[in-house]
């Protein structure tokens, strides 16, 4: 349960902000507002001018992809106040290649955060002022964090001896790479089966289990030690 000083800012926040704030909730005892994607700025720039807010640190822009929805990403503003010591979150819902407002007007560093999320997600921003790939490289095909990105990717690159400069192509994986047998990586280890590992066969020749051990050394102790104890 959050303390009250937080139950207070909801609140306080809430009334102020009215409509914009379509709902607010806490987790791990960090306060979340869902906001219209129309009045993020606004948001933004209230709490951080707001003097009982005072939210004047962008930490991060993300999203986040839900491909069975039809406001497919959430784009998570994460803020830190250091005077009030504590964090909060902003979150918008929009369509695919729904178009939102830059925040570089409010945080010169949503800048860099802006260009992350275009790379990743493909979420455009109006007004940025330099919206580019910033993790991927020159000429990379699709969005490498959407849900429906291929593992494998679309394009693969290498480098031409004839053309001496970097070219892409289709990626062609052998079936060799796409081949798993599900079994334990000790597989190599035939001669006893570890904890866990009971859907792996059971190795044919000298295997043995923990018990087996003390059965025969105790055998081997009643006879005088006469019998060995094999493996």
């Amino acid at each position: 349960m959050p303390d009250d000083s937080l139950l207070d800012l909801a609140e306080y926040i809430s009334e102020k902000l009215g409509s914009s704030v379509i709902d607010h909730k806490f987790e791990k005892d960090e306060l979340v507002l869902y906001v219209k994607p129309d009045d993020i700025i606004k948001t933004l720039q209230f709490l951080r001018d707001d003097r009982e807010c005072d939210f004047t640190t962008l930490i991060d822009i993300t999203a986040v992809d839900y491909t069975n929805r039809a406001e497919r990403f959430d784009v998570v503003y994460s803020m830190l106040s250091l005077r009030q010591n504590s964090r909060a979150r902003v979150k918008i819902s929009i369509e695919d290649e729904q178009i939102i407002p830059t925040a570089v007007g409010a945080f010169s560093s949503a800048l860099w955060y802006e260009r992350e999320v275009w790379d990743m997600y493909g979420i455009p921003f109006a007004d940025n002022p330099d919206l580019r790939r910033i993790l991927t490289d020159y000429g990379f095909e699709g969005h490498p964090q959407r849900k429906d990105f291929p593992l494998t990717g679309y394009v693969e690159l290498r480098y031409d001896d004839e053309l001496k400069r970097v070219v892409y192509e289709p990626v062609e994986l052998t079936q060799d790479f796409r081949d798993f047998d599900y079994l334990s990586p000790w597989e190599g280890m035939t001669d006893v089966q570890l904890p866990g590992d009971e859907k792996g066969a059971i190795p044919p020749h000298g295997w043995h289990g923990v018990n087996d051990d003390k059965e025969i050394l105790d055998k081997s102790q009643k006879n005088g030690g006469e019998d060995s104890v094999s493996n």
